[in-house]
């Protein structure tokens, strides 16, 4: 299914198309990954978190 909500992160206004009207830069999806209690790769998502606030 394809996203019908696009955000642009320098001026924060949502739209529908794939880049901003008011600064046409490009909008990314607002919404947080989908969470499963399975995930397989939760750690390496940790780790690398954690590596990437320490430097």
């Amino acid at each position: 299914m394809k996203q019908l909500f696009s955000k642009c992160i320098i001026c924060n206004l949502y739209t529908l198309k794939e880049k901003c009207d008011k600064c046409n830069m490009k909008t990314h999806n607002p919404h947080s990954a989908k969470f499963s209690p399975d995930d397989k790769y939760a750690r390496y998502r940790i780790e690398d978190r954690y590596k990437e606030e320490s430097t």
